[in-house]
């Protein structure tokens, strides 16, 4: 049946094709190249179809949420994660036929020999592939390989990219593979009830496992349909390019007394207009504030030394924020989906509250200790980060341990804060944006004392990055207005000044060669790497990883890709675009930075060197010399910001900064040493 199916969509899409030869090498439209790569179109062409692929993006996804998915949830309630593990084995093992004819096809020699070891071994030691001793035993490595990058290797086109019921993103050329893949298929010849049984088991179980990435799709980005063209985009040239069967990775081995400043505080806040430069040297009207005896900076002496840590670069450092990881959030016999799955992760529940009338409700996450009266931690994530975030949850974890409930609320620079705001509300400046947050919090503690009858008389709050500038932004007000009564503000790397910052993601943005034609496969590379050293941590959760395998380009890379996509759903919600219907905004987002989105969207008529002061943490010098209820954690080779600012910012903070020996930005999250520190700040044993 399936196999019918799929001869069906075949049929259908070269009877489309005899008017619409996407097979052919169609003359592209001259388009202007934008100032920073638009991934959709360089890895899957110009989308011909998008109106159609929306409509039917949207479809999939109601046919997902409303029949697959729950098929799913029943399956993974019956079977334990290490059965559907062993049958996924056994299912990979008899789709040897496919890999070997791909193998055949690409005259790939070695991928015949270690594709025929592997079925032969897991088929009799592995007891019909249930197990993978070729794996464990001979060390013949699993493969992908499919016919779709067998009639790549033949030079065949892929054509315009399609969104196709049921089978979602594909190409002609995929589904030309997936049709000789069905027809390689020896049970498609045994048309009986059992088969048919048996098959439909096959397949419950084996897309079972796509539900994660379908769900975190739906959650974590403003336009699903966007985020996967790209993400198959960049799968299919990875598999099409053979990176997945290289060893992209070096080595396995390698990856492996203070004094007052109150004056100070005076000085700075009589001033209106405080610029820097990339130095860290405030220019303009506070220049003289250096002239000032008491401005002296001090060294910044590690207060937290990080032993054996090995620097890299400051932006490769920083990624080292995705070691910051606890195998425990997740540990259980069965799948995620499973109703029974008691994890720590899953039994953190999901709220909302109303904001603004006729707008959406802000989710937010939380999970409580059975002493609901217990003290609460409230996290405030990085720059774009939604409730859901990984680290906030490695954050709960750390701390409901040591007696906290939980409370994890998403980034205000996340669409889904702006789509609980009054329309129009455009996040970026944290005095006002605070407000906004203070109200937010507000609103999640009432709900919460409300519902379980109960009093959080202790509350912490902990930001990260720009969740860690928000939070002293909150600080300063709750040091004027007390409404939420939290007891103590813990920042870890927060930007010193808001714009240099945003300025630094440019920078970073036009150094990479975006109009390169070579960017295409570093990307891809890139991406490849990752996908190989997550595979290699899941393997091996106890890895100890003393550096990462990537170039400070790669780092490049990764980074501004991560951000301008937070930025691209930021601005996609601003602008309030449907999501079934065909859309240029990204012709728009392609070409706009960081610092186009601030002077489009939050300037007002004011300055950007006015913005530079209001934005910096240096506008709230009388808070940081007048209150001693808050600690800032900083590395002095932080990429968004110079020593300089950091510095001066601890000649504001004092004893209040804490200082890391490296890591740049969050990049020491991971380390027990800091680890063990941030846990005593919040326990207040320093």
């Amino acid at each position: 049946m399936y196999s019918k199916f799929i001869s069906i969509i075949l049929s259908f899409v070269l009877l489309f094709n005899l008017t619409f030869p996407v097979f052919a090498q169609v003359e592209k439209a001259q388009v202007s190249t934008p100032k920073y790569p638009d991934y959709a179109r360089m890895y899957v062409g110009e989308d011909k179809f998008e109106g159609f692929n929306r409509k039917m993006f949207n479809l999939n996804s109601r046919l997902n949420k409303y029949i697959a998915r729950p098929v799913h949830i029943l399956w993974a309630s019956i079977m334990p994660q290490y059965g559907m593990d062993r049958i996924q084995s056994a299912y990979n093992n008899i789709e040897y036929p496919k890999r070997l004819a791909s193998c055949l096809l690409q005259k790939d020699g070695e991928g015949v020999k270690n594709e025929t070891i592997r079925f032969l071994t897991n088929s009799t030691i592995g007891l019909g592939g249930l197990f993978d001793p070729a794996s464990k035993l001979l060390k013949v490595k699993p493969t992908t390989e499919n016919m779709e990058q067998a009639l790549c290797k033949c030079k065949m086109k892929s054509g315009s990219y399609m969104v196709m019921p049921v089978l979602n993103a594909c190409t002609p050329r995929s589904l030309c593979g997936r049709a000789i893949e069905a027809a390689l298929d020896p049970s498609v010849y045994l048309a009986t009830p059992i088969t048919a049984l048996v098959k439909f088991g096959l397949m419950v179980n084996r897309t079972s496992y796509m539900q994660p990435l379908a769900q975190m799709l739906e959650s974590t980005y403003a336009d699903p349909y966007d985020i996967q063209k790209k993400l198959y985009g960049i799968e299919n040239y990875i598999k099409n390019a053979n990176l997945d069967r290289q060893n992209l990775l070096e080595t396995e081995a390698k990856l492996v007394e203070e004094d007052e400043p109150s004056a100070l505080a005076e000085e700075i806040t009589a001033q209106t207009e405080t610029p820097a430069d990339e130095s860290g040297e405030i220019t303009g009207a506070a220049a003289d504030i250096d002239e000032l005896e008491i401005i002296q900076k001090p060294e910044l002496t590690p207060d937290i030394l990080l032993e054996d840590f090995k620097p890299q670069s400051p932006i490769v450092d920083s990624m080292r924020t995705a070691l910051f990881d606890n195998p425990e959030i997740d540990k259980s016999i069965w799948n995620e989906l499973s109703i029974w799955n008691r994890s720590f992760a899953k039994r953190i529940k999901t709220s909302s509250v109303a904001i603004v009338p006729e707008r959406d409700e802000y989710k937010f996450r939380y999970i409580l200790q059975k002493d609901k009266n217990a003290p609460l931690i409230i996290l405030y994530p990085s720059i774009g980060e939604g409730y859901n975030t990984h680290h906030s949850t490695v954050f709960a974890k750390m701390f409901f341990d040591e007696g906290y409930s939980i409370v994890m609320l998403g980034s205000h620079f996340h669409w889904e804060f702006v789509r609980s705001m009054p329309e129009g509300y455009c996040p970026g400046i944290p005095s006002q944006d605070a407000d906004n947050i203070k109200l937010v919090t507000h609103k999640i503690l009432d709900k919460l004392e409300n519902k379980y009858e109960c009093k959080f008389d202790e509350k912490i709050i902990i930001g990260t990055s720009f969740g860690a500038l928000s939070s002293l932004f909150v600080a300063e007000k709750e040091s004027k207005n007390n409404t939420l009564g939290i007891t103590k503000y813990i920042a870890i790397s927060p930007p010193v000044e808001l714009v240099y910052a945003v300025e630094q993601l440019d920078k970073n943005s036009d150094e990479l060669d975006n109009n390169s034609p070579e960017v295409k496969h570093k990307t891809a590379v890139t991406a490849a790497k990752i996908l190989q050293i997550t595979k290699m941590k899941e393997n091996n959760p106890d890895m100890n990883i003393s550096a990462l395998p990537f170039t400070e380009q790669e780092g490049k890379l990764i980074t501004t890709f991560l951000l301008r996509q937070k930025l691209s759903d930021l601005i996609f919600t601003i602008e309030n675009i449907a999501k079934g219907q065909k859309t240029d905004i990204y012709e728009a987002i392609n070409n706009m930075s960081y610092r186009d989105y601030v002077e489009k969207y939050l300037l007002n008529g004011s300055s950007l060197e006015n913005m530079r002061y209001e934005t910096s943490l240096y506008s709230l010098a009388d808070y940081l010399v007048n209150n001693d209820n808050y600690r800032i954690y900083h590395s002095p080779d932080d990429f968004f910001a110079t020593e300089g600012q950091i510095k001066r910012l601890k000649t504001l903070a004092g004893k209040h900064l804490v200082c890391v020996s490296n890591g740049s930005h969050l990049g020491f999250l991971y380390r027990k040493e800091f680890q063990e520190a941030l846990k005593a700040d919040v326990l207040g044993k320093i």
